[in-house]
């Protein structure tokens, strides 16, 4: 008997100890957490990197009634006939917006700058307004300035308005080139970011069906021809429909360009060929390019600043078949009355935003 009383003493102090070890070990432990704070907690009072982004990328807003201000998001919409006030913050701000707006030189627009923030008011809006609206702050270094693209912020607004789902156009009848190295864009757009577009061909009457790979629409610039052919040659217009009779907008000719994009291709000749004193002469310039863009042209002669002669550029458009149409453009630089001084080298050199091409004919006397 007295050798179980022992027994069980001896177990009664060994959980005794155990207990202390554990208690002392458990006040060890919380007194480290509190002086090494870890885990989501800590994190949690550190400001993110992000949330300080996203709260610097939010300067451009609205003016709403009684001093309440909205921050614009990518996209908004407003409704028409209402003034609409945007500010930037910033003491150097430069603005974009419809460029109809410049090209009109609407008084409905102004912009005033402050020493706080810049501020562009459109009175009387209309469904002709919709489109994108961005403000950015100009730093300069002495007398050059610069836009800082990361603060550059941007909206597109929509001016949504039921008898005019399409944003209306000042040409009721637009050309659309087709280039067999980059997408196309049919320019149907629409004031409300909700309505459902569909692209039709005039002749024979079809709807060309959107598929996501080859023909998508975005309301902010129409459908695009993701791989145009010579096949989607044609009058198209768009169609949509809100609750109501359906509408129809402004009719594009779709044509194909032949000719990719590039610096010009150039040809020089002169007419005629055989010359002689006192004859008259035509050294023409021909640049066979894009459709709709735009060549200049410049020349150096043997007689320059010392005779006079006539330069003129004309330009037409060319259906070279199976679909294909390409831009011609002449300069024709005409001498009366060859002179001695008359013969020589004629230069041309023909200028695109893509480069430039340089091409030499040489006129001698026979």
């Amino acid at each position: 008997m007295k050798l179980w009383a022992v027994f069980c003493l001896a177990l009664l102090c060994l959980e005794l100890q155990n207990g202390s070890c554990q208690a002392t070990k458990r006040k060890k432990d919380a007194a480290e957490s509190s002086a090494h704070p870890g885990g989501k907690r800590a994190r949690a009072r550190q400001p993110a990197l992000t949330s300080r982004k996203g709260k610097s990328q939010s300067l451009l807003t609205q003016v709403l009634d009684k001093g309440r201000f909205l921050r614009l998001g990518p996209s908004t919409t407003l409704t028409p006939g209402k003034s609409v006030e945007l500010r930037c913050k910033g003491t150097n701000i430069g603005w974009s917006y419809p460029t109809y707006l410049d090209t009109f030189n609407d008084s409905r627009l102004s912009i005033k700058h402050s020493d706080k923030y810049s501020q562009l008011v459109l009175t009387s809006p209309s469904a002709a307004d919709t489109g994108s609206y961005s403000c950015w702050v100009i730093v300069c270094d002495g007398t050059e300035c610069q836009r800082d693209q990361d603060r550059t912020y941007a909206s597109y607004v929509y001016f949504t308005d039921k008898e005019n789902l399409f944003v209306p156009s000042a040409i009721h009848f637009e050309i659309v080139y087709l280039r067999p190295d980059k997408p196309a864009v049919v320019p149907c757009r629409v004031t409300d970011p909700q309505v459902e577009a569909s692209l039709h061909r005039e002749v024979p009457p079809e709807e060309i069906t959107a598929n996501q790979t080859l023909l998508t629409f975005d309301p902010t610039k129409g459908f695009i021809l993701r791989n145009p052919s010579a096949d989607l040659q044609g009058v198209f217009y768009c169609k949509a429909a809100s609750k109501g009779t359906p509408q129809i907008s402004t009719k594009y000719e779709l044509l194909y360009v032949e000719v990719p994009s590039g610096a010009p291709f150039v040809s020089l000749g002169a007419s005629p060929e055989m010359v002689r004193g006192g004859d008259n002469v035509n050294v023409t310039c021909t640049v066979l390019g894009e459709p709709e863009e735009d060549v200049s042209f410049s020349w150096s002669y043997p007689g320059q600043d010392k005779r006079p002669v006539h330069i003129q550029t004309l330009g037409r458009l060319v259906n070279r078949g199976m679909g294909h149409t390409t831009r011609v453009s002449q300069s024709i630089l005409s001498v009366e009355n060859m002179q001695t001084i008359d013969f020589g080298n004629y230069i041309c050199k023909a200028k695109n935003l893509n480069g430039e091409t340089i091409v030499m004919t040489k006129i001698a006397s026979s």
